[in-house]
């Protein structure tokens, strides 16, 4: 409710106006339009800190999942060019089933089944990192709207990805270097 005042003279006059309070009715619109002011200085205020110095809490939409997505990615295709535990587990079981299977072999036998194996074992491993290195970063590349951060740490882990299937297939298909051979 809004209260008018009638000014005789020029002036202000307090007295009178408590005599001649008229009520007017609000309209809808104004209602609306203060409401909006309100709920737009609370917004404002929301990305600041309170009194107290707490930071507010970060909005669900503000791509946190996705800048978790892009370090995974990284990080994935980190352990993909260095190597996982789970390469070297992978490959020292297959050593060792060649030097069972190996005994009594021709040395091509014996090169083949303790050292081949192994190596393309630790290569297959290493290739499934970073494919899901390269799979996890695409993911984040293609969802519109995320922040510059998060897209740059995305490509970066496409790059290591792409750059770990590259050296994974050239080790699994010994492209880079090739195994020794027997006399």
């Amino acid at each position: 409710m809004t209260i008018k005042t009638e000014k005789t003279n020029g002036t202000d006059e307090r007295a009178d106006a408590a005599q001649t309070v008229e009520p007017v009715e609000e309209s809808d619109e104004t209602r609306d339009r203060e409401l909006d002011g309100e709920l737009d200085d609370e917004l404002d205020d929301a990305d600041e800190p309170d009194e107290a110095g707490d930071v507010p809490a970060v909005a669900a939409g503000d791509g946190i999942g996705a800048g978790a997505a892009a370090v995974v990615s990284v990080g994935l295709g980190l352990a993909a060019l260095t190597g996982t535990w789970v390469g070297k587990v992978s490959s020292e079981r297959e050593t060792l089933v060649g030097q069972i299977k190996a005994q009594g072999g021709t040395a091509a036998q014996q090169i083949n089944e303790i050292y081949a194996d192994a190596w393309h074992a630790t290569a297959l491993v290493n290739g499934v990192f970073a494919l899901l290195a390269l799979i996890v970063a695409v993911l984040v590349l293609v969802r519109p709207q995320r922040p510059a951060w998060v897209r740059a740490v995305a490509v970066a882990g496409a790059v290591l990805g792409a750059i770990g299937v590259f050296l994974s297939t050239g080790m699994y298909f010994d492209l880079f270097l090739s195994l020794p051979t027997a006399p």
